[in-house]
């Protein structure tokens, strides 16, 4: 078994594991479930000490036939793009788990329903194979619906049919798109996925068209992009915040990692939809932002502020240019590292005070400094403060988008101004003004929660001080990328 086998099914046989183990044995599923989370966090890590950075093919490859004549596979392997979504699933979910205390009913499901969640993430993020990424991408979406349903706030059956019903949707027209290529000249040799990329190239350019449109609503719902953004605010607000930590910060990746993917696949025809998906990233930005700002919903603020992040790498990917990518890029994984610490530490605020309203705090600096800190490091990071990777992902975005749009980053700007606005408004809100008596009662962060706030702190500073060691592990496949999608525009 390889080493990205043993990645992928280690999850998997934890689910296993906790399939036999009674539920009344608490301590027991917990232990199994963070045990086996630890393990894929050590392989993710492994991996990038032996991943070759100036390689841009596909590296830890592991193939094996399924059907001959379809050409569909057991076909996994890494690259640039995929390797630190791997490691960014394997952090957030061994996170997750940590402080997953906080389920106390139907304990056997609910970690059998996570580490489900993570084999699912993983196989989308190694799978090259479209029928084997297709089919990884619906368990993230079964065992995403159940861990809402059964373990989310008072209006979860709302939230989770919400969101089956717009990513079943998304399901279907990606399935479509891919159902579309298969049927146009594909070659039944070697791997399919190789097949299909050089079938969607020899396509018309009408047909690319409607392909990639089909795709763009397929992965937009899972980014979310405007309008396909129904289902994240009430789907945030509701889960579990555990549950919230993954949604925010990988779940939403999947689709930003698969449109990359796809650009590559049907160059041509990106960029005759380059417009409009400038004007989406663009438009997204600001409507995400003006709605985190009116909000008093803490929760709500951020779960809105993911459509205004999400946007930053839709705009990165719609400006074709390097830089742009890696901006992408590295906000995927910026924003995975920021959204998950924000959420995470207003649910350990939740815990304490029970309200969502931000009008209920003051001064909260006196009695929880150390949540106060990381608090603060983290909303600093979503509005792009040098020396965070949030500010390195901006950067690159905004630079690589003022090469292709010029004016038109202004918006960029506008949308970053609100961000900023509403980041500010909430560190004066939570942390000034006269102390309230109601505030005594909290307890600052505890060991648990402080370990794992601080990890996701770590990786934000880290890289936003060190980002060049970050950038070259996908330095080898942006430059692929571009110069696939710079030749059409020649």
């Amino acid at each position: 078994m390889g080493i990205l086998s043993l990645l992928l099914w280690t999850p998997a046989i934890g689910v296993l594991l906790l399939a036999v183990t009674p539920g009344s044995h608490a301590f027991l599923i917990r232990l199994i479930a963070n045990l086996c989370a630890a393990l894929a966090l050590l392989l993710s890590c492994w991996l990038l000490s032996q991943f070759q950075q100036d390689a841009a093919d596909l590296q830890f490859s592991e193939y094996f036939p399924i059907n001959p004549n379809l050409g569909s596979a057991y076909a996994l392997g890494v690259d640039g793009l995929s390797l630190p979504m791997l490691l960014l699933t394997s952090l957030l979910f061994a996170v997750s788990i940590l402080v997953s205390t906080t389920i106390t009913s139907k304990i056997k499901g609910y970690h059998i329903a996570i580490l489900l969640l993570e084999f699912g993430l993983l196989g989308v993020f190694s799978a090259q194979d479209w029928a084997l990424f297709y089919v990884f991408w619906e368990i993230t979406l079964i065992s995403l619906f159940f861990l809402i349903d059964r373990w989310g706030g008072k209006r979860r059956h709302a939230a989770s049919l919400n969101f089956v019903l717009y990513t079943l949707a998304g399901s279907l027209c990606m399935l479509i798109s891919l159902l579309a290529i298969s049927q146009h000249g594909l070659e039944h040799s070697g791997s399919l996925m190789a097949s299909m990329n050089q079938a969607a190239k020899d396509m018309p350019l009408p047909q690319q068209i409607l392909v990639l449109l089909g795709f763009i609503i397929g992965f937009g719902v899972k980014m979310p992009i405007f309008p396909l953004h129904g289902w994240l605010p009430l789907a945030l607000v509701e889960a579990p915040m555990p549950v919230t930590i993954l949604l925010a910060g990988i779940l939403l990746k999947m689709g930003a990692y698969a449109l990359l993917r796809v650009v590559v696949m049907l160059p041509e025809a990106t960029h005759a939809l380059q417009p409009l998906l400038i004007f989406l990233a663009l438009f997204g930005m600001i409507y995400g932002g003006l709605l985190a700002w009116r909000q008093t919903d803490l929760k709500a603020m951020i779960a809105y502020s993911c459509i205004s992040q999400m946007a930053i790498i839709l705009g990165g990917i719609a400006s074709l240019n390097s830089t742009a990518i890696y901006g992408a890029v590295l906000q995927m994984t910026a924003h995975g590292l920021i959204a998950a610490s924000l959420f995470l530490l207003l649910g350990l605020l939740y815990q304490r005070s029970q309200t969502w309203n931000i009008q209920n705090y003051r001064s909260l600096l006196a009695v929880m400094p150390r949540f106060a800190l990381l608090m603060t490091l983290s909303l600093l990071a979503l509005m792009g403060m040098p020396g965070t990777i949030g500010f390195i992902a901006e950067i690159h975005a905004f630079i690589g988008g003022l090469q292709q749009w010029q004016g038109l980053m202004v918006f960029f700007v506008l949308g970053s101004l609100i961000t900023a606005a509403y980041s500010l408004r909430t560190l004066s809100l939570l942390f000034t003004g006269a102390e309230q008596p109601a505030n005594h009662p909290y307890q600052d962060l505890q060991t648990r929660e402080l370990f794992a706030a601080g990890v996701l702190a770590i990786g934000i500073t880290a890289l936003g001080i060190m980002p060049a060691a970050w950038l070259k592990f996908a330095n080898a496949s942006v430059k692929q990328i571009s110069h696939a999608i710079g030749q059409t525009a020649l």
